[in-house]
């Protein structure tokens, strides 16, 4: 690999779809910021997260934060990180136990 290419991660689909291939940077990045925020809430529905994540990373991060978000997020449920709440409406995560 050329020393200009940085690290990429294709992500995981929980229902085995092909996943995107994005910067490791910017997925560790997000998938940190996601992890953080629902072990400090406990469950959170989708929509919050992502206000959150709008709000608090936009000027620091070099991407559409919502993509990556959606992106990371269902890479996370894939791996068994994290899990939708079932029968909630809008959908809310919690961590996998």
């Amino acid at each position: 690999m050329a020393k200009n290419q940085e690290e990429r991660i294709l992500t995981l689909h929980p229902q085995g779809k092909t996943g995107v291939n994005i910067l490791k940077r910017r997925y560790d990045f997000i998938k940190d910021f996601i992890l953080s925020t629902i072990k400090e809430h406990g469950t959170i529905t989708f929509e919050k997260l992502g206000d959150m994540a709008v709000d608090q990373l936009t000027e620091t991060f070099d991407g559409k934060v919502l993509w990556y978000v959606v992106s990371v997020k269902l890479d996370l449920e894939a791996r068994n990180l994290i899990e939708r709440v079932p029968k909630t409406s809008p959908h809310q995560l919690r961590m996998k136990s």
